[in-house]
């Protein structure tokens, strides 16, 4: 027990300092964003350099999956081309830019880089794949409040009390992969970790892509618990399978998406999600 505590504290200590500081610092930033400039280039007749834009919006837009579905609404309604909504769909949740450098920090910068082109170039991948099959049909007419449009200066105060938000919304789930971290760190045997998931077996890891989606544990939860899978000896390409699959499907966000996608686009979703998931866990198995 006082392993397990000392592990927790030491785990949400760690996250807490990079969150507070990371998240400060990124608000601040966010006065620079010319998000106007961005929404043009999104609405652009050069599609490459809209894929881009978009990617850049999901990138400085720290949104969980569910909390991406009015973004799409609102994206929809302006008439973006559907291609560029797909890649935004996709890169939003698990683009997150305060998650990624702490991910750099706790994981490595090299895999956080690996990380995150292969998740932009997935995201484009399948957002222009999704179009030229057609997929555009199946979007309902749906009308879809919750989103606003941020359009704020420089400023201390702004930045305090968008990292107060943030905190509200996201810290809880990176407590909550602490105190998991420290249950896997004090608890389950090394022995059984190397055993059964340290191997180099590549079924790993399209069961772990699978398995991610139904258990909606958010990429800053995944973080702390990745962190110690690793070090007890489970293999990267298994773990970055199932962290990507988590964070870029959970069960809420497609419930959610049953709202605005008919049934084909929300399976084509979720397929997409897995595709990319068990494709990103190869690359690691292989690099």
């Amino acid at each position: 027990m006082i392993e397990f505590l000392q592990s927790f504290l030491w785990i949400a200590l760690e996250l807490t300092v990079l969150f507070i500081g990371i998240s400060f610092l990124i608000s601040l930033l966010q006065g620079y964003i010319p998000y106007e400039k961005i929404e043009k280039k999104l609405t652009g007749g050069n599609k490459v350099l809209a894929s881009f834009a978009a990617i850049l919006f999901a990138f400085i837009t720290p949104f969980c999956s569910c909390s991406t579905i009015p973004v799409v609404v609102n994206m929809l309604k302006k008439k973006i081309p559907f291609s560029i909504v797909m890649v935004f769909l996709f890169a939003s949740p698990v683009l997150d830019p305060t998650i990624l450098t702490i991910m750099g920090v706790v994981m490595g910068w090299k895999v956080t880089i690996i990380y995150t082109v292969i998740t932009s170039i997935f995201s484009v991948i399948i957002g222009f794949s999704l179009d030229k099959l057609g997929f555009q049909r199946y979007v309902k007419n749906v009308l879809m409040s919750g989103y606003e449009e941020k359009n704020q200066k420089f400023n201390w105060r702004y930045a305090l009390n968008e990292t107060w938000a943030l905190m509200k919304s996201v810290y809880p789930y990176l407590l909550i992969g602490a105190a998991i971290g420290a249950v896997i760190h004090g608890l389950v045997p090394t022995d059984f970790i190397t055993k059964w998931f340290g191997h180099d077996t590549w079924w790993l890891i399209p069961v772990a892509a699978i398995a991610g989606i139904p258990l909606y544990i958010r990429l800053s939860s995944m973080i702390p618990i990745s962190q110690m899978l690793i070090l007890k000896g489970m293999a990267l390409g298994p773990v970055m399978a199932m962290m990507i699959s988590s964070a870029g499907a959970s069960l809420p966000e497609v419930i959610l998406l049953k709202s605005i996608f008919k049934k084909q686009l929300v399976i084509a979703f979720i397929a997409s999600v897995i595709t990319m998931s068990t494709i990103s866990g190869f690359v690691f198995y292989f690099v």
